[in-house]
Formats: structure tokens, sequence, C-alpha cells
């Protein structure tokens, strides 16, 4: 197992290097730049801002700048923010933690359901409550994910009043204490919700269709002529078996969910990785734009190879060497 995950983590590499090449080329041809960030707005004069251009480096020619860029990261320097007017490891680095519990949080709620639902439609094919957990998946593949944000936040937060509809944190929240986390925690719901519910549809029909085909196994049928409890034969042996496939999944969930938290961190103005993403694109701050495309690359490699890794070690009949 360990000789394999080397072998793959070096496999990244070369990934990671034709990745940096690609979006530092498309950052480059995004039009317009970061630099009236620097300028001071009361100076427009021309050449200032030529000055200012070639102390940057954006005179430079293109592979210059991609060196220059290769040889900060390979210092742990993935230069400065225009925009946050910080470095950019520091400004990430204040972002990622409401990603990943929001992540986390919408993978939690994202297999509880898909596991009580699927395991509930598999042991119960074709009754009402079948069908009813089947038009919710189809409701869920259909439905883009910011109208569902758009309308959860009319519902919970504007009618109902449960839950804020934007930030991470309530006002005057001392940090530390039971009501930081309790906050934090009742700002994560409602977008952690929208994110997880709604990724539920694909994994709850698999495990049903799962099930449903593992009942009619021949060691299913050995264990009913053994005289085996119905319970038993559904938890132990089909149950197991239909989960196999699904426990995989969780290393590219939660690169997935990473990933796909631009949209709604954005409506939820959820002062997050896909938040600043956004920002940093309309405010053509590459740096950032370009550290945070390295580390989505990462999360989905080291998502790639834990799905793997798990694969290996819920099956016995797989062996990784």
């Amino acid at each position: 197992m360990l000789v394999y995950s080397l072998r793959r983590i070096l496999g990244m590499i070369p990934i990671i290097f034709l990745i940096s090449v690609v979006c530092f080329t498309l950052a480059k041809l995004m039009p317009g730049d970061a630099l009236t960030g620097k300028v001071d707005p009361l100076n427009s004069d021309p050449a200032y801002i030529e000055e200012m251009r070639e102390r940057m480096g954006w005179n430079d020619p293109v592979h210059i700048q991609y060196l220059n860029w290769v040889g900060g990261l390979l210092k742990g320097d993935f230069g400065q923010s225009f925009n946050h007017k910080l470095p950019v490891l520091e400004l990430i680095g204040s972002r990622l933690p409401n990603t990943i519990f929001l992540a986390l949080f919408a993978l939690l709620i994202t297999y509880v359901l898909a596991f009580l639902m699927g395991r509930y439609a598999g042991r119960h094919p074709y009754s009402i409550g079948d069908y009813a957990i089947s038009f919710y998946n189809y409701l869920g593949l259909a439905i883009p994910s910011f109208i569902a944000a758009l309308v959860a936040i009319f519902i919970f937060s504007f009618q109902l009043k449960w839950v804020p509809a934007t930030g991470s944190i309530g006002v005057g929240v001392d940090p530390g204490t039971l009501d930081f986390y309790l906050s934090k925690l009742k700002h994560a719901v409602l977008p952690a919700f929208v994110l997880g519910a709604f990724a539920t549809a694909s994994y709850t029909q698999f495990l049903r269709n799962d099930m449903i085909e593992s009942s009619r196994k021949d060691f299913v049928r050995t264990a009913r002529a053994k005289g085996t409890k119905e319970s038993t034969i559904y938890n132990k042996h089909i149950l197991r078996n239909s989960l196999i496939p699904i426990v995989t999944l969780v290393g590219f969930d939660f690169a997935g969910l990473i990933g796909g938290a631009v949209i709604i961190e954005t409506i939820f103005t959820y002062p997050g990785i896909g938040n600043l993403f956004v920002e940093s694109i309309n405010s053509r701050d590459y740096s950032v734009v370009l550290a945070i495309t390295l580390m989505l690359t990462l999360f989905t490699l080291l998502g790639n190879l834990l799905a793997d890794i798990l694969l290996g070690l819920v099956d016995p009949r797989i062996r990784l060497d």
C-alpha cells in the first residue's frame, strides 16, 4: 500500500506541472490586469502606471513570468494578492477552514440521506416510498444548485427566519466560545444542506439498484435457504456489499464539493475558497486565481488516491501492490 501510494504521488507531479502551464496561460490571456489594485487612485499618470507594471514584471516575456512564478512556488511563495493586499497563502489560509467545514458538513448530509433513502428503496422496491424517493432524486438532478439556493434562502431565511442567509459568523460573537461555534454551525446549515441534499440522487439510486440486484444473487438464496432472518440478510450480506462502491467515492466527493462550493458560497456570500475564487477572477487577481486552481487540482488528485486506498481497505478481494 505504501509503495502504491508513493508511486501515485510521484505520478501527480507531471499532472500538476501541465495544469500549472495551462492555468498560467489562460490567466495571462484574460483581458486587463490587477494593476489598479496597486495604483493610487489619485495618480493616473500613464508613466507611473507603466513604471508599476515594469516593477511587477508584467512586461517580461510570458515564459520568464512563468519561471519566476514557479520559482516562488518552490520556495513556498505564492505571491501577493493585489485586491486584498495580503500574501496569497495567508489569504487562502483564512478562508480554507470555512470551505472545508462546509464541504464536510455537506458530505455528511449527502451520505446520511443517501444511505437512509437508498436502503429503504432497495429493501422496498416499487413501493409508494420508493416512488417518492425516485421523484425526489429526479428533482435533485433537474434543479440547478443556484435555483435551489435562492428558494432555500427565501423559505428558510426570509419567510421562516430559521437560519441566516449570508456570512459564516454572527456579529459580536467572541471567537472560541460556545456561541461562536453554534453561530458557525447555524450559518453553515443552509448552504451545506443545499450543497449536500441535492447531491444524493445518484448515490441513492446506485445503492437502491445494487441492493435489488444483490438480493437476487446465489449467496442470498443460500442464506434464505438456511433460515437466516431477513433483516440479517439485508443488513449483513446485501447492504455491506452494496456499500463498498459508495464508500470508495468519499475521496472524489470531498474534492468535488470543495470545487462545487463556488456557486453556493457566492450566493450565500459565505467567506470560503469558492467565494474568494470568483472575487479574484472578477478583479484579475492572478496570484490568488492560480493558487486556488492548483489547490483544487491537488485536492482532486489526492481524492482519487484516497478513493483507491479506501477501495483496497473495504474490499478484501482487492490488494494494492
